[in-house]
């Protein structure tokens, strides 16, 4: 793929057009899912068993020997009992890891041809499969964001009722690795000292070095052993020296972008799934395309999202 534009160029990408001829129909597609989710050969998904036969059945073509059930690549995955072909999981999933502002549903409709409500569905399934946190090493900066409907269109109904600033709307906590660029974030019900200490402990090395603005809820980080150094946003200063929490805002900043140009609104209910895709994406962002789009394969795996409890 030709790179004459700037950004992270030396990653092999893949094109639409050669997207398209990779997936040109089911068959190829689904022989893609089979590769990546068993590379050394098909095992059952029941009882792992390496002894499978091709089966004629049209949704089942493999029975396991050991015991006797039948099986597909979808089994025990996140595409369990999804009526949408395989070509459109596909390339569902190689839009949304190279749309990096996201994809909206509509935009999913319009493109496969299916209802909205199956395009939403089918893009939260792929977002399940970014929900993937590990500790995150080196230095970390730290910062909370909040989402909701814009000061500026508030009724003056509700600014008297709900408030303004912050109230009323959904907190966010977020870290970013000085060490690997990695992000990890989530939804909080609470920006309590408890709740953002807590955390920072649980995502991050023991005794990391921790940069934050002014927040003193991170103070007590210190007597766990971490490192803490902060700058005060409230006299406008944003560096000094190491101190700085840019690479986190940065990754608020394309959140964002994407909240109020791709989605306009999020649910508090569904906000950590978008949280999920943003950060997984992200921390994916210096491997190939086909590589981003495998890893995402792969963490189908065990995991279930049917509609009644998405809507739940």
């Amino acid at each position: 793929m030709a790179h004459k534009a700037p950004g992270k160029h030396y990653r092999e990408g893949i094109s639409l057009i050669q997207a398209f001829k990779r997936f040109p129909n089911d068959d190829a597609a689904e022989r893609w899912f089979i590769s990546v989710r068993w590379p050394k050969g098909v095992t059952c998904p029941h009882c792992e068993a390496n002894t499978i036969v091709k089966t004629t059945h049209p949704t089942m073509p493999f029975r396991c020997k050991a015991c006797r059930k039948f099986f597909s690549v979808r089994t025990g995955s996140v595409m369990q009992s999804s009526k949408l072909g395989y070509q459109i999981w596909a390339l569902a999933i190689y839009i949304l890891n190279t749309g990096i502002k996201g994809t909206s549903s509509m935009k999913l409709h319009r493109d496969f041809g299916i209802t909205q409500k199956s395009a939403w569905h089918l893009a939260h399934r792929i977002r399940e499969c970014w929900a993937e946190k590990t500790p995150l090493r080196g230095p970390v900066e730290v910062d909370e964001t909040y989402f909701g409907g814009k000061e500026s269109n508030k009724h003056l109904a509700a600014k008297l009722h709900e408030g303004r600033g912050t109230v009323g709307k959904q907190a966010v906590v977020g870290m970013k690795s000085r060490t690997d660029n990695h992000v990890t974030a989530s939804v909080i019900s609470t920006v309590s000292a408890t709740t953002l200490q807590r955390f920072v402990r649980t995502n991050s090395e023991p005794k990391a070095q921790v940069y934050s603005d002014q927040n003193p809820s991170y103070l007590g980080l210190m007597k766990y052993g971490y490192g803490l150094e902060s700058v005060n946003h409230g006299v406008k200063e944003y560096v000094r020296d190491q101190a700085h929490t840019n690479g986190i805002e940065s990754f608020w900043a394309l959140l964002k972008r994407s909240y109020h140009g791709t989605y306009h609104k999020i649910s508090a209910k569904h906000l950590q799934r978008y949280v999920d895709e943003f950060s997984g994406r992200n921390n994916l962002r210096e491997s190939d395309t086909s590589e981003q789009m495998a890893v995402v394969a792969q963490r189908m795996i065990g995991k279930r999202l049917p509609y009644q409890a998405l809507i739940a």
